[in-house]
C-alpha cells in the first residue's frame, strides 16, 4: 500500500494536490483527502473530494454515505447536493436523484450541469417533455459555465484546433451537454465538415427538441447541404413558436428563392421590411429576389434603399452595376471613389466597389481606367480565396485516365433511363443562359436554374470511400454496379423534383461547371441531353474576369488562371467527344448570334423537340432567371456582345499566353 505523507503547506495546496490525483489515481486521492480531514475535520470541499474518489473507484454506496452526512450538516451546500444526486443516479436510485436535483435547482437555478444531469435522469425514466424542459434550462444557464466560456473565447479568437480538443474532452466527460454539442457542430461547420455538423445537431435536437438556437443552426446547415425540404421542415417548427422571428423568416425566404419559389419569398421580404425597414442586408436580398423575378425597377429601388442605410455596402453597389442596365451618375461614381479612400473599408466591400466602378467606367467607354479597376477588384478577390490552376489540370488528367471508351463500354445499359434532364455545361459567361432561355421557351421544357444536385451526389460518393485520405469520387463511382448507377440517376431526379413547377416532359439543369462531371451524368442518366455552350476564348474569359460571382468560380479572378481553366475545359470536352462520340451537342455563341433560327432548329432537333416560334421570342419568357445574364436574355439578340472584348485587347497579353494554341484553333475543337 502506498504511504500518504502528512499534508504540508496550506490546506488549499494539499487539496489541489488531491484533486490532481483524482484524475489518475482515485484510491490515492481518497487517502490524501482522509489525511487532510484529520487536520481539518468536516471540511466540506475535502468531503466532496473524498466522495468523488470513492465514486470514481466504484464505491458509490460510500460516496452517498459521505454526501448524505455532508448535506445534513450543511443544508445550503448546493454543490454537495448536486454530487449526491449524481451518485444516487449512478447507484440506480433514479427517483431519489431526481428529487434531490429538483430541490437543488430550486435553491440554485443557475447551475447548468445540474439541469443537464436532471434532463439525463428524466430521459432514463421516459419523461421526454420534462427532459426537454431541463435541457432548455441547461442551455439558458450555460452562458455562465466557466469551462464553456473558455472554449467560446478560443473559438472567437480562431483557435479552432484547441477549441475542438477542449470540446471533445468536455463531451467525453459529459456526452449529453447539448450546449457543447452545438458548439462542436458550429466548429465542424467552420472547418468544412458539414456532415459532422449535421449529425451533431441531429444528436443535439434528439436530446433537446426545445433548443431553438440549435434548430436554427440545423436549418441553416441543411440549407447549405442542398436539403431545402428538410430545412423548411425545421423552420416551420420554429416559426410555429415564433412566427415573427426575423432570422427564421429571412432564412425561409432565402430557401424559397433557392427552390425557385420567388412570389412567396418576395412577400416574406416585403413583410419583414415593413416591420424592420432599417435592415440593409435584407433590402439587398429583397433586391436579388425581385431582380430574378424580372421586377427590375423594384430591384433597383431595393438596392438603392440598402445603400441609403449603408453607403459603404459594397455588394449593393455591385448589385446595381450587375443589372447591366443601370447607368451610374457622376455622384454615384464619386461616392464609390470616396469609399475606396477609406482605410477601414473591408476587403469584401472594397472589391465589390472596384468591380462596380469598373463597370461604370466601361459604360462610359473609359476602357483603360475600367480595366485597372477590374484588375484591382480581381486581385483583392483572389487574395482571399484558395485556387491552384495546377490542381485543375491534374484533375482533368485524372478524369481523362478514368473515363475511357472501354470504361463506358463496360457499363453500357446502366443508369436511370429517364429522358427529362437537359444539362447545359461550359464556362460561365459563355451564352449558357441564352440557350436555357431559348429552350425553356418551348412548351415541353421547363427552365429551372443552376442546380447543385450533381455536386451533392459527388459529395455523397466521396463519403462512401473507406479511405482515410482525400479520395476523388471517381474511384467510388468506378466500383458501382448497374443498380447503383441507376440509383444515382433516381437520386438526381428526386433531388431536383422540388425545383420543377410544371409537368413538362423536360427540364434544364444549367450548372456550367458540371462539364467536369459528364462521366457521372452519362453513367447515371444515359438518356439525358448534354449541351456544351462555347464562346470565343478571349470574349468568354474576359467576360468572366469582369464578373464578380456570388460564389464559386475561383478560377475567374486572374487572367492566367482563367486562360488555363478554359484550356483545361476544352481539353476535357475534346476527350469526351472522343470517348462518347455524338453524345454532346455544342453551341457556339457566335453562331447563335449570326444564325439564330438555324442554331435553334439544330438545338431542338438534338433534344428531340419539334420547332416552335416561341423559341425565337425567348425574350418574352417571364420565368425567373438567376444568373448574371438575367436582364440580357430578356432582350432580343444583339451582336454588340460578340466583339466587345476587343475594347480591352491591349491588356489581354497574359490571357493570350495562358490560352496558348487553344486560342489559335477556335472554333475548331482542338484534338489532344
Amino acid at each position: 500500500m502506498t504511504t500518504v505523507a502528512e499534508p504540508t503547506g496550506s490546506l488549499s495546496l494539499a487539496l489541489a494536490h488531491a484533486v490532481r490525483l483524482l484524475e489518475t489515481d482515485p484510491s490515492l486521492a481518497a487517502e490524501q483527502a482522509s489525511e487532510i480531514l484529520k487536520a481539518a475535520p468536516g471540511h466540506p470541499p475535502t468531503l466532496r473530494l473524498l466522495a468523488a474518489a470513492h465514486a470514481a473507484s466504484g464505491d458509490t454506496d460510500k460516496a452517498i454515505e459521505i454526501l448524505l452526512a455532508l448535506v445534513h450538516a450543511h443544508p445550503d451546500a448546493v454543490l454537495a447536493q448536486f454530487d449526491l444526486a449524481v451518485a444516487l443516479g449512478r447507484n440506480g436510485r433514479t427517483q431519489e436523484a431526481i428529487a434531490t436535483l429538483q430541490q437543488t435547482l430550486k435553491v440554485k437555478p443557475d447551475l447548468p450541469q445540474g439541469w443537464r444531469v436532471l434532463a439525463d435522469l428524466l430521459v432514463s425514466v421516459g419523461d421526454a417533455v420534462g427532459a426537454d424542459t431541463a435541457y432548455v434550462q441547461h442551455v439558458r444557464h450555460s452562458r455562465s459555465d466557466p469551462q464553456l466560456l473558455v472554449i467560446a473565447k478560443a473559438v472567437h479568437e480562431n483557435q479552432l484546433p484547441d477549441a475542438e480538443s477542449q470540446l471533445r474532452r468536455h463531451l467525453k466527460r459529459t456526452p449529453t451537454d447539448v450546449v457543447a454539442i452545438r458548439m462542436l457542430a458550429e466548429l465542424a461547420e467552420r472547418l468544412g465538415r458539414h456532415e459532422d455538423a449535421e449529425n451533431l445537431l441531429e444528436r443535439c435536437l434528439s436530446l433537446a427538441p426545445g433548443f431553438h438556437a440549435a434548430r436554427q443552426n440545423y436549418a441553416l446547415i441543411l440549407h447549405r447541404a442542398n436539403k431545402p425540404t428538410e430545412a423548411l421542415v425545421q423552420l416551420e417548427l420554429l416559426l410555429a413558436l415564433d412566427p415573427t422571428n426575423l432570422g427564421h423568416r429571412n432564412l425561409k425566404a432565402a430557401i424559397l428563392c433557392r427552390i425557385g419559389e420567388y412570389p412567396p419569398a418576395i412577400a416574406i421580404y416585403a413583410d419583414i421590411l415593413a416591420a424592420h425597414p432599417q435592415q440593409s442586408r435584407i433590402w439587398l436580398s429583397y433586391g436579388h429576389a425581385l431582380k430574378t423575378a424580372g421586377e427590375q425597377e423594384k430591384a433597383i429601388h431595393a438596392y438603392r434603399r440598402s445603400l441609403d442605410l449603408d453607403p459603404g455596402f459594397g455588394e449593393a453597389w455591385w448589385s446595381l452595376a450587375n443589372l447591366k442596365t443601370v447607368r451610374f451618375s457622376a455622384d454615384d461614381l464619386q461616392a464609390m471613389r470616396t469609399l475606396l479612400q477609406r482605410p477601414e473599408l473591408s476587403v469584401e466591400h472594397r472589391f465589390h466597389v472596384e468591380f462596380a466602378i469598373a463597370r461604370a467606367l466601361e459604360d462610359s467607354a473609359e476602357y483603360a481606367a475600367s480595366f485597372q479597376h477590374y484588375l484591382q477588384g480581381n486581385a483583392l478577390r483572389r487574395s482571399v480565396m484558395l485556387y491552384n490552376a495546377d490542381d485543375t489540370s491534374a484533375r482533368v488528367k485524372r478524369i481523362k485516365s478514368t473515363y475511357t471508351q472501354s470504361f463506358f463500354k463496360q457499363r453500357a445499359g446502366a443508369g436511370n433511363t429517364a429522358r427529362d434532364p437537359i444539362f447545359i455545361v461550359g464556362l460561365p459567361r459563355s451564352g449558357s443562359t441564352l440557350i436555357e432561355q431559348i429552350l425553356s421557351s418551348h412548351s415541353a421544357v421547363e427552365g429551372t436554374m443552376e442546380l447543385p444536385e450533381i455536386i451533392s451526389i459527388t459529395r455523397s460518393l466521396r463519403r462512401q470511400s473507406e479511405s482515410e485520405f482525400s479520395t476523388p469520387y471517381h474511384d467510388v463511382l468506378a466500383e458501382l454496379d448497374a443498380d447503383a448507377l441507376s440509383a444515382l440517376g433516381t437520386q438526381y431526379l428526386e433531388g431536383t423534383r422540388i425545383q420543377r413547377k410544371t409537368d413538362t416532359a423536360f427540364f434544364i439543369d444549367k450548372m456550367p461547371n458540371n462539364f467536369v462531371h459528364i462521366g457521372l451524368i452519362h453513367l447515371a442518366l444515359p438518356n439525358a441531353r448534354i449541351i456544351d455552350a462555347r464562346r470565343h476564348p478571349l470574349a468568354c474569359c474576359l467576360s468572366g474576369f469582369k464578373q464578380h460571382f456570388a460564389r464559386g468560380q475561383n478560377f475567374s479572378y486572374s487572367l492566367d488562371d482563367m486562360g488555363r481553366y478554359y484550356r483545361d475545359y476544352v481539353e476535357l470536352m475534346a476527350h469526351f467527344d472522343a470517348v462518347l462520340p455524338g453524345r454532346i451537342h455544342r453551341v457556339f455563341y457566335e453562331n447563335m448570334i449570326e444564325d439564330t433560327e438555324g442554331e435553334v432548329r439544330r438545338l431542338l432537333d438534338y433534344c428531340g423537340l419539334g420547332y416552335e416560334d416561341g423559341c425565337l421570342r425567348f425574350y418574352e419568357n417571364e420565368r425567373p432567371v438567376r444568373t448574371a445574364s438575367s436582364e440580357q436574355v430578356r432582350m432580343p439578340i444583339y451582336r454588340e456582345g460578340v466583339d466587345h472584348w476587343q475594347h480591352y485587347d491591349a491588356w489581354l497579353g497574359p490571357l493570350r499566353t495562358a490560352l496558348g494554341s487553344t486560342l489559335d484553333c477556335y472554333p475548331t475543337p482542338r484534338v489532344f
